[in-house]
């Protein structure tokens, strides 16, 4: 299987099991996948979120995420444990289409890596 198709059919995996999971089926988009991420991550499951903290929580998707890419390094947890990311390399500067795949290629493997899919 070629490198696209077998991304494709990751992402495919991941956002229907996801979706099954936290969506009642309805399909997740990648924004609401790196949210979730990013509240995993956290590890305050059970908590709501005002909209400034949603944001932060993308923040800590996105840094996770890129982090096997070379592009974050995670420094530390605060007193409230959200961790902190400094920046390690600038991202280069991708198209939209170009985004979307690094981040889709990103959460594949973090998936894959929690075992979450195979």
């Amino acid at each position: 299987m070629a490198r696209d198709e077998q991304l494709k059919h990751r992402w495919d995996e991941v956002q229907k099991k996801l979706s099954h999971q936290f969506a009642d089926g309805e399909l997740m988009e990648l924004d609401a996948i790196i949210y979730l991420i990013g509240v995993q991550e956290l590890g305050q499951l059970h908590r709501r979120y005002k909209k400034d903290h949603k944001l932060d929580l993308m923040h800590i998707a996105i840094c996770t995420l890129l982090e096997p890419y070379g592009y974050y390094e995670f420094e530390f947890y605060d007193d409230d444990g959200w961790p902190h990311f400094k920046t390690k390399e600038q991202l280069p500067n991708l198209k939209s289409g170009e985004q979307s795949v690094l981040m889709k290629e990103a959460i594949v493997n973090y998936f894959l890596q929690k075992e979450y899919i195979s």
